[in-house]
């Protein structure tokens, strides 16, 4: 899975090094998530703009290979990620923070009593300000791939 920490560390690489950073993390797993296959792809559209080439002309095919590989409801999903990477890397920042918020506060009132909302209940210390880097890492690199 893509963690927040890659999404930051992406931030601080050139964008011709993000591409390979994101296919090595994909590198052979076999069920990745909506989420990690649409930055992969938002990252070779970001690059096909920048080189001035027609935008799906390589990047279609990455579409066209997830086919039978991942279900169509996947791809489907990281093609909108993907778009909303590029048009809109804020309010994809944005659900990034609260979906991880969200998730963090069900697991918080998951907690049995006495129990302590430590590493039992799944949060480290400092959680909060690694949403914050990933969500804005997903902003960054969306606008590097709209500012070229």
């Amino acid at each position: 899975m893509i963690s927040e920490k890659d999404l930051a560390e992406l931030e601080n690489i050139p964008f011709e090094q993000r591409i390979e950073r994101v296919e090595k993390l994909l590198e052979g797993k076999s069920e990745p998530r909506a989420f990690e296959l649409g930055l992969l792809l938002a990252l070779k559209m970001g690059q096909e703009i920048r080189e001035g080439k027609e935008l799906g002309s390589t990047s279609g095919d990455l579409v066209a290979s997830w086919s039978g590989k991942h279900p169509d409801s996947v791809v489907e999903e990281a093609i909108a990620f993907a778009k909303e990477f590029l048009t809109n890397p804020a309010k994809l920042a944005e659900k990034i923070k609260s979906g991880v918020l969200s998730s963090d506060n069900e697991r918080r009132s998951r907690v049995e009593p006495g129990m302590t909302e430590g590493s039992e209940a799944g949060m480290t210390e400092g959680s909060e300000a690694g949403m914050t880097e990933g969500g804005d890492a997903a902003a960054n690199a969306g606008n590097e791939a709209q500012n070229g």
